[in-house]
């Protein structure tokens, strides 16, 4: 759907017809008193156009179109009739002629006519002056111009080649010169409370949502400075009455063409003032839309509310017909979401009874606890979402299964918890009943003693018990959505707990899942063993610029008791400190501390804004996992804010999902570590520096957290002017592996110090390794002991007892193998190895891999010999360090998939006696 809005606009041309001049079709008969030629000749104050694609969702979103735009042009008087003309148009153009439809609404000093055109060329354009048989008004078709002609004080339909537009004109009803709408004389201890200076907000809002205009009352009314706020968003100080998965955000609300209700406005001292708000969506002459928003505090709200349409204590309208006594109470049409509903109710109830303030709370699901969910005119929001009591414990409700009416709060203190320290004196409470059980509890309060008695109560309870059986119907509605979004919630957070095993990554997705969806801000404690103190991990606020703030703050707060009860339990700790520290702040600020006193800078300091942000309540649930607590999950909310009860037991299951996550990841990094350190002690010092003989080495362990694996390289010296060296492969990969490793390593360094030849050193290997019974794995080994010469180059004697041959690479390109097979280890008793000498010439390399290299696959193919000699013809002229890395890089590049196997690479390469 698109919309336009243009205030003031010039009569609308005439449509291009072409050739074809306008159609007219003139009804006949008892109708035809109704209908005039399209008169153009009054002036048009304001126009709204919209356009609705042909599907069945467009009728409902035409009727809301035309019902904002008349009653922002206070037009309510007609908006029934209106919406009802509109809705047969648009479902003709829709629906039954299938295409879009255009609608028009144009105001004039006359009334309002409107327009709906619709888009099927094909149809018939009928002769003028042709009688229409409009058809019984029991069809479906024809039915939108019989109530055009019953309802309209004039209509008619035109006609293009391509459009066909019917049109209707409703005349306003008579009224005094300048009266929109009126209310009667009062007596001056009846009217509505307000301070001396009313002072009205005004606040622009652009298309993205942030302020573009702050007028100087804004200023004054939350302490903001224009300078400061503009360019900001609206978000980042309006507190909105939201329930997760219900009701309206503010970002829809500023989409609506016109908009009224109750929210909070973040002051600069970090207090909400709560406000009335009217907005109104405009566009300026380039077609830019922009929100406008009128701003009163919630007291004064008379000034901007618009009046009922019907009177709120009347069951018959004026001609006398009969009408819903729900409809009458909330007006029509009702809210379609729980919280809308609640909001209108104690709105309605407080007009009704002419009531300072009113609140209305629902009943938890076993009748044992009163949940605030809504309330007008109370100094703040501080108490949606507590809890009280029904009937027992400190701080009670009373008897909220029959009305009550309190004449002096003083006289009774705490009888109705909601209203401590508001400045309220007398209160009537009923019951709401669904077949019996209590479902809530509706109240309506004055700041004057004994302004109600029995008769208010029974007007009250009346309202109640008509609106009862909606609220719950709301609520179960609610609820319902909550537990399906609950459930989609902890599914999602089940697979993204169980896609990680790093313990900060848990930690971090835990806060990430419950800021904003749960809490305000969160913070996650660690306890490492039951010696240990509770640690502060994590801390989380959904506006990142307090989270150091509220990190600081909670460092200075001893962590809470680990107690392993299950369930959330209030932790009170974080609020009271936060509070102190912004009361001596702000007393330093103003000399009173006896200390400095410092310039009071506009806006929110660090230490006022800390104590706003968690000075709401705190809560605290133990992370329980294998009968041991392992930390805590700490949420919070800004001050005056509550936690509702279906948002705590969503916190607690994930709160068991996130222990056994945490613990898990706990297990498997002390896994890890441990597997490391043993790994670590397998790996060859640092490799030594050998006079005349570059040596380089790259290795790569298959596995997560793997570090050693089957494969291994050791470069160490045996006697003066000669070194060993070694490239191996064990069976299998990881610590089993690993283990072999170890034992192959450390009995080669044994071995060749003892001045044993190669052959020999392998051959008691094989012994040792066939000594370890079932536990021992056959091994692939290149082993050989190298001595620089003074020419320049270097003397190799190896043997390859199953591995991949060495290559050696000639400063020409040429490639070869450098060594004979023969047997491996670990299989055969009786070995006969032999061992062959090379030598080195300057300019020399010496590639020596294991079978991770040459078996490295991508599909059906494979590295293989070939292909790693084809990779070493390329690597003339390289150093030793340049060899190995290019060798890996072409290794890794050959397969687009992680490697499944160990690789290791050892290079060696003879420079000369001069350097290249």
């Amino acid at each position: 759907m698109t919309t336009g809005l243009i205030p003031g606009g010039q009569p609308p041309e005439p449509r291009p017809t072409g050739d074809l001049p306008h159609q007219r079709l003139e009804p006949v008969g008892h109708a035809a008193q109704h209908v005039e030629n399209r008169s153009r000749s009054s002036v048009i104050t304001a126009r709204a156009a919209a356009s609705f694609e042909p599907v069945g969702r467009s009728v409902a979103s035409a009727r809301s179109f035309v019902r904002d735009t008349l009653q922002g042009w206070g037009f309510a008087d007609i908006v029934d009739d209106a919406v009802v003309l509109t809705s047969e148009l648009v479902t003709n153009a829709v629906v039954h002629a299938g295409t879009s439809a255009d609608l028009l609404c144009l105001r004039s000093d006359e009334g309002v006519r409107i327009e709906v055109a619709d888009r099927y060329p094909e149809r018939e354009i009928p002769l003028q002056g042709t009688a229409v048989n409009m058809g019984s008004p029991d069809r479906e078709g024809g039915r939108g111009l019989q109530l055009c002609a019953a309802l309209a004080g004039r209509w008619g339909v035109e006609y293009t080649p391509t459009h066909k537009t019917v049109w209707f004109q409703l005349d306003l009803p008579a009224r005094a010169v300048g009266t929109r709408a009126a209310g009667p004389a009062l007596p001056a201890d009846l009217l509505p409370l307000a301070d001396g200076r009313v002072r009205v907000a005004v606040v622009q809002i652009d298309r993205t949502g942030h302020i573009t205009a702050w007028s100087e009352d804004a200023e004054e009314l939350f302490g903001y400075p224009a300078e400061q706020v503009t360019g900001k968003p609206l978000t980042d100080l309006a507190a909105w009455p939201h329930t997760p998965g219900t009701s309206t955000g503010i970002a829809e609300a500023l989409q609506l063409s016109r908009w009224e209700g109750s929210y909070g406005i973040r002051a600069a001292d970090g207090r909400v003032t709560p406000v009335y708000a009217s907005h109104l969506r405009v566009r300026d002459t380039g077609g830019e839309p922009s929100t406008v928003c009128l701003l009163v505090r919630d007291h004064e709200r008379a000034v901007l509310q618009t009046p009922l349409r019907v009177p709120a204590d009347s069951a018959t309208t004026s001609e006398g017909q009969s009408t819903d006594p729900f409809e009458v109470f909330i007006g029509s049409p009702a809210p379609d979401d729980l919280d809308g509903l609640l909001q209108r109710t104690v709105e309605r109830a407080r007009d009704m009874l002419d009531g300072d303030s009113a609140f209305l709370l629902l009943a938890t699901d076993d009748e044992t606890e009163l949940e605030v969910r809504a309330s007008t005119g109370l100094p703040s929001a501080r108490q949606r979402f507590a809890r009280v009591p029904v009937e027992a414990g400190p701080g009670r409700y009373g008897s909220a299964r029959m009305p009550a009416v309190h004449d002096d709060l003083t006289a009774v203190p705490g009888a109705v918890p909601l209203l401590n320290g508001t400045g309220m004196r007398s209160v009537v409470t009923v019951p709401l009943k669904v077949e019996g059980r209590l479902t809530g509890s509706l109240g309506v309060a004055a700041e004057a003693p004994a302004r109600y008695s029995n008769e208010e109560a029974l007007r009250l309870q009346f309202a109640a018990d008509r609106i009862a059986l909606a609220v719950e119907s709301a609520r179960l509605g609610e609820l319902e959505r909550l537990r399906r979004g609950s459930l989609s919630f902890l599914v999602e957070a089940s697979d993204l707990l169980a896609g990680t095993l790093d313990r900060d990554q848990t930690l971090a997705l835990m806060a990430q899942m419950t800021v904003p969806t749960l809490a305000t801000w969160c913070a996650v404690y660690t306890i490492a063993d039951q010696a240990s103190e509770p640690y502060l991990s994590y801390v989380l606020h959904e506006d990142e610029e307090l989270i150091d703030g509220i990190k600081s703050l909670l460092s200075k707060v001893p962590p809470p008791d680990p107690v392993p009860t299950p369930g959330a339990r209030v932790w009170t700790a974080p609020g009271e400190v936060a509070h102190q520290a912004a009361l001596r702040s702000s007393m330093r600020s103003l000399g009173l501390s006896g200390g400095p006193t410092r310039q009071v800078t506009p806006g929110i300091g660090p230490t006022l804004a800390t104590a706003s942000a968690v000075g709401g309540e705190t809560v605290v649930l133990p992370l329980v996992a294998r009968n041991r607590v392992i930390g805590m999950l700490t949420l919070g909310k800004p001050t005056d804010e509550h936690f509702r009860q279906e948002i705590l037991e969503l916190a607690e299951d994930l709160s068991r999902r996130a222990a056994l996550a945490l613990d898990n990841a706990r297990l498997y990094s002390e896994r890890t570590a441990i597997s490391q350190s043993l790994q670590r002690s397998l790996l060859p010092p640092e490799l030594p520096t050998i006079e005349g003989v570059e040596v380089e080495v790259i290795y790569r362990a298959a596995g997560e957290g793997n570090e050693v694996g089957g494969d291994f390289y050791d470069v160490f010296p045996i006697s003066d002017g000669s070194y060993g060296f070694a490239i191996g492969d064990v069976c299998g990969t990881g610590p089993n592996a690993a283990a072999v490793t170890g034992l192959a390593r450390h009995a080669l360094r044994l071995l060749a110090r003892e001045g044993l030849s190669g052959p020999t050193v392998l051959e008691r290997l094989n012994s040792a390794i066939l000594d370890e019974g079932a536990r021992s794995r056959f091994l692939t080994l290149l082993y050989g002991e190298m001595r620089p010469q003074e020419d320049g180059s270097a003397e190799l004697k190896v043997v390859c007892a199953g591995h991949p041959l060495p290559l050696r690479l000639r400063p020409d390109g040429t490639v070869e193998p450098a060594a004979e097979p023969q047997p491996l280890l670990g299989v055969i008793e009786d070995l006969e190895l032999y061992e062959q000498t090379v030598t080195l010439d300057p300019g020399d390399v010496l590639l020596c891999v294991t079978d991770g290299v040459t078996e490295r696959r991508e599909g059906a193919r494979m590295l293989g010999d070939d292909g790693l000699a084809d990779v070493l013809t390329t690597c003339t002229g390289l150093t030793a360090g340049a060899v190995a890395a290019r060798i890996m890089r072409a290794v890794e590049r050959f397969a687009s998939d992680a490697p499944s196997d160990d690789m290791a690479i050892l290079a060696m390469r003879v420079p000369g006696l001069h350097k290249d």
